[in-house]
């Protein structure tokens, strides 16, 4: 069912009526449920602009101690620090905003077997999935769960959010790291800001399956750039079902999705310092441009808070280990090293964030030491002589000249898909 929905497709969606919104929903709900137990599953901190972050505050001050546990969906992210938690989620207890813990605070539910997961792939896969969550979603009796979060071109599942907010954000280590695997063999850029495909399928197959009786509503949200360093509150969607998520991702599929008619030489993007502090989140740049970057281009990015590879101890020591050496090589390093193929989250990480040879990554670190990003597979500026050369407080996002060097630049990656009109195959 969907209980609301609003698009503004040229212009902000008012944040001051958000709270009226929120409200009404509770107060309409109430009156089917009783509501002393709420759960709220927002995202964590690298989704700062999502907006997430106010409705989480809003549903507190509406709710009060019927909400009993706020537990944003990390994955496989580091925990958030009080600070960030402080900043995302302010008025908030801290003591009711809880980590998931991927390894050891989850339960199995079932799984989906191998010939249907092969189906579901393409035969891209051959092994079956297991639908993991955080127990806590079970053992409470829940009578509400709200997972609010920004559906935005992700390179795993298409677009982000909807039942991914779940199996993936509050998943287990198996299933996080096998649906992933699925996305890297199925070609993450004929994934990228598509509605429907194999791990979107997977993700909704798996939740239909053994999630269909919790009481979980969805609020999506819609944020786009508005191309001046800032962000637009597009959307808003609230439903307990897939509508909920088509229409936002329609939405984002027309705010957030951008085709180019001429392919960069250059692309320069900047990563903000406390949102992206390692390439498993940064990588987002080339995600999100490397349908765009003409061949033999260059994709400059300026990462002042870059400090990490990997979001979690094991990743980032594969990820220096292994480095982004190209997916049939990480295929291969897969069937021939066990640290990896128990890991398939970080391989499929490096699979998304391997050039093939195709084009160059400078990546400019405000704290990993040269040897490091080398060490790699990316090439490494120094990011004091970049920020001078570029120029970023006069950079406007789009195309722009730099010393007779047509530029294209992105202020944030994270806020949309940049494509070649020609090669994106809609």
């Amino acid at each position: 069912m969907l209980y609301y929905s609003s698009k503004n497709e040229k212009q902000d969606f008012k944040e001051d009526a958000l709270f009226g919104v929120l409200e009404n929903f509770i107060n309409n709900i109430s009156k089917e449920r009783r509501l002393d137990k709420v759960m709220v599953i927002p995202p964590d901190f690298t989704r700062f602009h999502s907006r997430a972050g106010k409705i989480t505050q809003y549903l507190y001050k509406i709710l009060g101690s019927k909400l009993k546990l706020v537990m944003p969906a990390l994955g496989t992210h580091y925990g958030m620090t009080d600070e960030e938690k402080t900043l995302m989620f302010s008025g908030i207890p801290l003591e009711i905003i809880k980590d998931h813990d991927y390894k050891n605070d989850v339960i199995e539910l079932g799984r989906i077997d191998r010939n249907k997961v092969a189906d579901i792939s393409g035969g891209a896969v051959d092994y079956d999935w297991p639908v993991q969550v955080n127990r806590c979603l079970l053992s409470e009796n829940w009578d509400l769960i709200i997972s609010v979060g920004q559906v935005v071109p992700h390179e795993v599942a298409g677009m982000a959010n909807f039942t991914k907010n779940i199996l993936v954000g509050l998943g287990g280590k198996e299933c996080i790291d096998k649906s992933h695997f699925v996305g890297a063999c199925c070609n993450l850029e004929k994934i990228m800001g598509r509605i429907n495909n194999p791990v979107r399928t997977l993700l909704n197959f798996g939740s239909e399956q053994y999630l269909r009786n919790l009481p979980i509503v969805y609020m999506h949200t819609v944020v786009a750039p508005d191309m001046k360093g800032g962000t637009l509150f597009k959307g808003l969607f609230i439903g307990d079902d897939e509508e909920c998520y088509l229409k936002a991702a329609e939405l984002a599929r027309e705010t957030n999705v951008f085709l180019m008619e001429e392919q960069p030489d250059k692309i320069v993007v900047f990563l903000d310092g406390e949102e992206y502090k390692s390439t498993w989140v940064g990588n987002k740049s080339i995600y999100r441009t490397r349908m765009a970057l003409a061949d033999n281009a260059e994709l400059v990015i300026i990462a002042p808070g870059l400090r990490t590879f990997g979001e979690n101890p094991i990743a980032d020591k594969l990820i220096r280990k292994y480095g982004y050496s190209g997916i049939s090589l990480i295929k291969k390093m897969v069937k021939e090293n066990e640290d990896l193929s128990s890991n398939l989250g970080a391989a499929s990480h490096l699979m998304h964030g391997s050039t093939e040879g195709r084009f160059k990554v400078t990546y400019c670190p405000g704290f990993l030491k040269q040897e490091e990003i080398q060490s790699v597979g990316y090439d490494y500026g120094d990011i004091k002589e970049y920020k001078k050369r570029y120029c970023l407080d006069k950079l406007q996002d789009g195309w722009n000249d730099v010393q007779g060097e047509r530029v294209f630049y992105i202020s944030n990656p994270g806020l949309g898909l940049w494509a070649y009109r020609a090669n994106f195959d809609v």
